[in-house]
């Protein structure tokens, strides 16, 4: 591993180490879209995938439900109440989605699933953004001593 891959590597791992909750879910559906995306490129112009692309395919697939697993699990139940419970039957359903267009090799569903996770990752930073900017506006309402 070189210089670059090594900084590169610790830097990734330094940021997950200090990236709050709302940012390692962000992360999360960053890591699946990408790799939606990398099965995608797999395919030819003809909706195929060559021979040699086929482990790198699946391996793609395989890495986005990992990811989506992990979100799935990070649900919690109770406290997220009706959104948790409709986001596990959308995690399980991407899930299954993705199964098969692992085994059927077809897009559509490629496609499908990372349009929404898209959609959810939007969604996700509206909601981390807009709870930053609260905790920042009480933070500066409550006044800043300044004068040390």
């Amino acid at each position: 591993m070189g210089y670059n891959q090594a900084a590169y590597t610790a830097y990734r791992e330094t940021s997950v180490k200090t990236a709050s909750q709302g940012k390692l879910i962000i992360m999360l559906y960053d890591e699946c879209i990408r790799q939606l995306a990398a099965a995608l490129e797999k395919f030819t112009v003809d909706n195929q995938i060559e021979p040699q692309n086929i482990e790198k395919f699946n391996n793609s697939i395989l890495k986005a439900q990992e990811v989506i697993t992990e979100l799935t699990v990070s649900l919690d139940m109770e406290a997220g109440g009706e959104i948790a419970k409709n986001l596990l039957n959308l995690y399980m359903y991407f899930n299954q989605e993705l199964l098969d267009a692992n085994v059927s090799r077809k897009t559509e569903k490629i496609i499908f699933v990372k349009e929404m996770m898209t959609q959810l990752r939007m969604t996700w930073a509206q909601v981390i953004n807009s709870a930053a900017a609260a905790e920042i506006r009480d933070t500066v309402s409550n006044g800043v001593n300044i004068t040390g």
